[in-house]
């Protein structure tokens, strides 16, 4: 298990800001292609010239107007849109009431640290952060009626994702857009750690381009994200070593067949398997407390030995093909509810590291953000 200190990473104050910027962006055939991915490997200080390479060659393109971008994306069948603009993270909150921008998770500061080193020598916002939040009407009324019309870019990418792209640059809508963001309270989905990166650069370099961040931000009403489980697995635990834990916190346990177990899987019952013996656990969780935070804070720390290492997978499937009697303990997690989230943040409390996965995510390269052109 990683030793390192988890720590909360400032509040960005309000209001809530997405600043127009001069979109860059690969070519449709770029986007999703594990070649493209050169672009941005080391050394970073030569990001920037090879990118103005592709630009030459037709294999990326600028923007030549700054814009606020609205953009849909489609993959798996789930359609996603949302603003893209560049996020003030100028300004720092002291109060509670103050905060704009909401994360869940706690970050490793030298993980913070290397992707705000990598960035300012790419020069370069490689990907838009993910931020959900219940959007004013006014907000989603512009929304609405633009993607009834033409979009300025419409794809389909090398992973299957299809785009729609509006570059707002009307300053009637961009004012009523920032009228109707102003006051959002953001909820972090995606990105914690280049969050992070984002406040760190701007410390070090104040009053110019790393004053903001790239960020998408999401109406959940409208379109919103699959929230999923992540699942885990406990290296150096045993079944009845886990069994043992869990009763002695209060958790009702019944070892059944792993597919009663799995049908059990729900709000407050997880499942257990070391992919021999199969059991529930059936934990009593506060209204305002989510599963995984009990089993962080109360479980795992009742272990007799262990975990020696603590395995995250999105896919149940994933987590049980690691599971070993008597070496490995794969724990299936109910997924969490955005409202609880919200709740658990407004709080003031951070979720456990990989708590949840909002997904689809869009694809690398879509819209990206110089850091040379401001």
């Amino acid at each position: 298990m990683d030793s390192s200190p988890v720590v909360m990473p400032p509040h960005v104050a309000g209001p809530l800001r997405l600043a127009p910027f001069r979109g860059l962006m690969l070519a449709p055939s770029r986007i999703g292609d594990p070649a493209s991915g050169r672009a941005f490997a080391r050394p970073y200080r030569a990001v920037s010239g090879r990118l103005a390479r592709w630009r030459a060659q037709g294999q990326a393109r600028w923007d030549e107007t700054p814009a606020l971008y609205l953009h849909e994306y489609t993959a798996g069948g789930i359609t996603i849109r949302g603003l893209v603009g560049a996020l003030d993270v100028s300004r720092r909150a002291t109060r509670p009431e103050d905060r704009a921008v909401l994360p869940h998770e706690g970050i490793y500061p030298d993980q913070a640290d290397d992707l705000a080193a990598r960035m300012t020598q790419m020069q370069l916002n490689p990907a838009p952060i993910l931020l959900v939040h219940r959007a004013a009407p006014a907000a989603r009324a512009v929304v609405l009626r633009l993607i009834g019309t033409t979009p300025d870019h419409q794809f389909t990418d090398r992973h299957d994702q299809r785009h729609r792209i509006w570059a707002i640059r009307d300053e009637a809508d961009l004012d009523l857009i920032a009228d109707a963001i102003a006051g959002s309270r953001a909820l972090i989905a995606d990105g914690h750690h280049r969050y992070g990166a984002y406040l760190r650069m701007q410390r070090r370099q104040p009053g110019g381009a790393c004053d903001y961040g790239l960020a998408m931000l999401v109406d959940q009403e409208d379109t919103p994200l699959f929230l999923g489980a992540i699942h885990r697995v406990l290296t150096g635990v045993t079944m009845d070593g886990l069994l043992s834990a869990a009763e002695s916190v209060g958790a009702t346990i019944q070892v059944t067949g792993s597919d009663q177990a799995i049908a059990a899987l729900g709000a407050t019952t997880l499942v257990a398997t070391d992919g021999d013996v199969w059991a529930t656990l059936t934990l009593a969780v506060p209204p305002d407390r989510a599963p995984v935070e009990i089993l962080h804070e109360q479980v795992v720390p009742a272990l007799p030995e262990g975990p020696h290492r603590l395995g995250y997978h999105h896919s149940a499937d994933g987590a049980l093909a690691h599971a070993v009697p008597g070496q490995a303990v794969a724990v299936l997690l109910p997924a969490p509810d955005v409202a609880l989230v919200e709740r658990i943040v407004e709080a003031d409390r951070l979720l456990p590291e990989k708590a949840t996965s909002f997904q689809p995510k869009p694809s690398l390269g879509v819209l990206m953000r110089s850091l040379r052109d401001e």
